[in-house]
């Protein structure tokens, strides 16, 4: 006679699936007893249990803490046992985020990242002067290394000041009969000796890089 088979589809969700079926299955039968001495024993034995399969998170801090909070939210925070910790709120967990903002306002140029952004921000409200023009360069040299670090070999630097220009709302301006940027050869060069120092992908596109311009 052949058994009738079940299907995951036709089971009750697993809450935590990581902990498996049978430890939700315990969960269950604690919920089923009557007796709450009974019930406490079974909850502290499912904490041993959870902790057996966690033994790597055994010296967090909290550990204990976390393991009845996931107790509880495993029984839909129906189980009414005595807890060493405060019981977790449903209301608490089941709230949803507040929304982030995205933090970069000139997705086109993400490749110059948050920090480019920021740098621009200060530079805006310091006091006219040198160190503000060799603050201003140090940002520029630095996007256009960012620029050659995204996928070109080279950039005019006429395109940075621009994109410094946009970035700022026109609060920076570079006085292009000044000094030059940093030539772009110097500045891939330098990206590409850091290049060496870490992952063989990065070390292939070092040789790939070197291969291109030995042709």
């Amino acid at each position: 006679m052949i058994e009738n088979l079940e299907y995951n589809t036709e089971r009750t969700k697993l809450i935590i699936p990581e902990y498996g079926r049978h430890l939700h299955k315990m969960i269950d039968q604690a919920l089923d007893c009557d007796d709450k001495v009974e019930r406490n024993k079974m909850a502290k034995a499912i904490i041993g249990v959870m902790g057996n399969l966690n033994p790597h998170l055994r010296d967090v801090p909290d550990f204990q803490h976390k393991l009845w909070d996931q107790l509880f939210i495993m029984s839909d925070f129906k189980l009414d046992v005595d807890s060493p910790f405060p019981f977790p709120s449903k209301e608490v967990f089941s709230q949803r985020p507040d929304k982030l903002n995205y933090p970069q306002n000139f997705p086109k140029y993400r490749f110059y990242g948050n920090n480019i952004k920021r740098m621009i921000d200060v530079a805006i409200r310091w006091e006219e002067g040198d160190m503000k023009k060799q603050l201003i360069y140090v940002i520029a040299n630095h996007m256009k290394k960012c620029f050659l670090n995204w996928n070109k070999d080279t950039v005019e630097d006429d395109v940075i000041y621009e994109h410094l220009s946009e970035l700022s709302d026109g609060k920076l301006i570079v006085d292009s009969s000044n000094k030059p940027l940093s030539d772009s050869y110097s500045l891939i060069k330098l990206t590409n000796k850091k290049f060496t120092k870490h992952s063989p992908k990065n070390k292939k596109s070092y040789r790939n890089y070197k291969k291109r311009n030995n042709n």
